[in-house]
C-alpha cells in the first residue's frame, strides 16, 4: 500500500522545483535568518511546491537517467535560485553598508551587536537599517514581487535547464558595483554632514590649539549622525519603493538570460 499517491514520474518532476524554490526562499532577506528554524522554512518550501507543482509540472524537461544528469539537473536548479535570490539581497547588503559607514563616521566603529539573522557582529546602525529595510520591504509588498517572479521563473525558465552567457555575468558584476552606489546615495545626508563636522573641527583645531577637540567633537557627531541617519531612512523608504518599481522588469530580464 503506497502511503502517498504519488507516482515516481510525478515524483522526479516535483523534485527540480523543490530544489529551486528551496534555494530562492533560503536567499531571501529575513527568511534566511538563523533565528527561523529549520522546519518552518522547510515547511512553507514544500507548500509552496505543491501549490506550484499543478501548474509547472507539464513543462518538466526530460528527467535525467544517468548520475551525471541528476547532478546537473541539481546545479542548474541551485545555479537559479542563488542568481535570483541574489539580485534581491544585494539591496539590503547595500543598506547594511550604509549604516556600517554612518556609524563608523558616527563613532560607532567598536560598538557592534550580534545579529540573529546571520550569526554575525555588526555595526549597530547597520542592523538598524537592515530592519527598517526588511521592515519597508514588507509593508510595500515586495514579497508579493518576489512570489511573483518565483512562479514566473518557471514558466520562462523550465526546470532542469539552464543557459548560462555572459549576459548573466556582466548583469552580476553590474548589480554588485551597483551596491556600493546604492549605500552612498541613500546615506548621502549623513556622510556628507558628519563630514563637513569633522572638517569644521579640524580648523577649529587649527585655530584653537588651546581647545580639546576630541572631547567636543565626540557627543556632537554622535547627535548629528544620529539625526541624519534618521533623515536616511526617511530617503529609504522612497528609494525602495522606486527599487521595487523596477525589480519585476529586473528579475525577468535576468530569467530570460537564463533561458536555454
Amino acid at each position: 500500500m503506497d502511503i502517498l499517491p504519488v507516482s515516481y514520474q510525478e515524483f522526479r518532476s516535483f523534485f527540480p522545483i523543490f530544489i529551486r524554490v528551496s534555494v530562492i526562499l533560503f536567499m531571501f532577506p529575513f527568511f534566511s535568518a538563523r533565528v527561523i528554524p529549520v522546519l518552518p522554512k522547510v515547511g512553507l518550501t514544500l507548500i509552496i511546491s505543491i501549490i506550484l507543482f499543478p501548474v509547472i509540472g507539464n513543462k518538466m524537461v526530460a528527467f535525467p537517467d544517468t548520475l551525471w544528469g541528476m547532478v546537473q539537473l541539481i546545479i542548474a536548479e541551485f545555479l537559479i535560485g542563488m542568481i535570483l535570490g541574489l539580485l534581491v539581497q544585494v539591496l539590503f547588503e547595500a543598506v547594511r553598508i550604509m549604516g556600517q559607514l554612518v556609524g563608523f563616521q558616527t563613532g560607532f566603529a567598536i560598538v557592534n551587536i550580534l545579529d540573529p539573522q546571520s550569526g554575525s557582529q555588526v555595526s549597530i546602525l547597520a542592523n538598524m537599517a537592515y530592519l527598517v529595510a526588511i521592515t519597508f520591504f514588507l509593508i510595500l509588498n515586495g514579497h508579493h514581487i518576489l512570489l511573483s517572479a518565483m512562479r514566473e521563473s518557471f514558466e520562462i525558465i523550465n526546470p532542469g535547464s539552464l543557459g548560462l552567457n555572459q549576459q548573466i555575468f556582466q548583469k552580476i558584476m553590474q548589480v554588485s558595483g551597483d551596491m556600493f552606489v546604492i549605500a552612498l546615495r541613500i546615506g548621502a545626508p549623513a556622510i556628507a554632514a558628519l563630514l563637513f563636522t569633522s572638517v569644521a573641527f579640524g580648523l577649529v583645531a587649527k585655530l584653537i590649539p588651546q581647545m580639546n577637540v576630541m572631547i567636543v567633537l565626540f557627543p556632537i557627531k554622535i547627535v548629528i549622525g544620529l539625526f541624519f541617519f534618521g533623515i536616511s531612512l526617511h530617503g529609504l523608504l522612497r528609494f525602495m519603493e522606486r527599487c521595487l518599481g523596477g525589480l519585476d522588469s529586473l528579475l525577468i530580464n535576468t530569467m530570460s538570460w537564463l533561458r536555454l
